[in-house]
């Protein structure tokens, strides 16, 4: 199981950072939890929180602000970092959208990475065995995610869908195949044969699958977001292909809000009772 480094107390809930040793990843890994359980008295159901491009397991537990809400839903929300730490690999802190902090959630492919970077098995495969085992959970879980960690929830449940109950994103990567920041990642993570890259890819995803695979898929946009006006999120690629195969997509465009934690903040009490609502049915 996972072991406690330390934890404090907010709204009730323990808020505690956890460390084990990551067979998937090959090192050390630390997890951040907001954990009503105790206070409640009673198993919860959990939502996983992927965090995007330079962020780690600490980001969205000391900006966003969630505490009130996890109590109130009573929800767990586990969010683990971002990428592998602790192994140094030849090019992986060169710049901030690649390698340290930027794992983009995907098996990496290319032989220099791949005994490392496999964050997609990290969190789908791992972590929620791990969290099930230390914490008083229900077994029920939802995914969200900001960024590349929108990029990371969107992928990972259209995948997995009988695994969670709900998935939402704040400013998501929505197409990587076609912005920047994916062709990067993608590019040196999975090499170049681009066929490769749209398994990782939500609006593709979408595209290539069968019916819909959620009763709703809730997605918030800033509309002063200088990454959704530089074509980094391109978020109406998205519901595009979604309304094409009838599956439905809540899109947001929030007017006035940028990419930050200030962003996120403002609208996440939504998005958790969104997914409580979904995890109770």
């Amino acid at each position: 199981i996972m072991q406690a480094l330390n934890s404090k107390k907010a709204f009730g809930a323990a808020v505690t950072q956890y460390e084990h040793q990551s067979s998937s990843l090959g090192c050390k890994m630390v997890v951040s939890v907001i954990d009503p359980s105790a206070l409640l008295g009673k198993k919860c159901d959990v939502i996983y929180w992927l965090s995007g491009l330079t962020c780690s397991d600490r980001n969205f537990i000391e900006k966003a602000g969630a505490f009130e809400a996890a109590v109130k839903h009573g929800v767990i929300i586990v969010c683990p970092d971002t990428s592998p730490r602790g192994v140094d690999i030849e090019g992986d802190s060169d710049s901030w959208d690649f390698g340290k902090g930027a794992g983009f959630y995907v098996n990496a492919t290319e032989a220099k990475w791949a005994p490392h970077y496999k964050m997609y098995d990290y969190v789908v495969s791992e972590l929620p065995p791990l969290v099930d085992k230390t914490l008083q959970t229900t077994g029920k879980k939802s995914i969200m995610g900001h960024s590349m960690g929108g990029h990371g929830a969107l992928t990972v449940a259209l995948k997995n869908p009988g695994a969670y109950a709900s998935v939402s994103a704040f400013a998501p990567i929505c197409n990587p195949v076609n912005c920047p920041w994916g062709k990067k990642a993608f590019g040196g993570y999975l090499g170049k044969d681009e066929s490769a890259w749209k398994a990782h890819d939500a609006t593709e995803l979408v595209t290539s699958g069968g019916a819909a695979k959620f009763p709703d898929i809730l997605v918030d946009v800033g509309l002063a977001d200088s990454f959704l006006t530089d074509g980094q999120l391109l978020p109406d690629n998205f519901k595009a292909a979604c309304d094409a195969k009838g599956q439905k997509v809540t899109l947001r465009k929030q007017e006035g809000y940028d990419h930050s934690y200030f962003f996120i903040a403002t609208f996440v009490a939504e998005h958790i009772a969104y997914h409580a609502a979904a995890l109770a049915k």
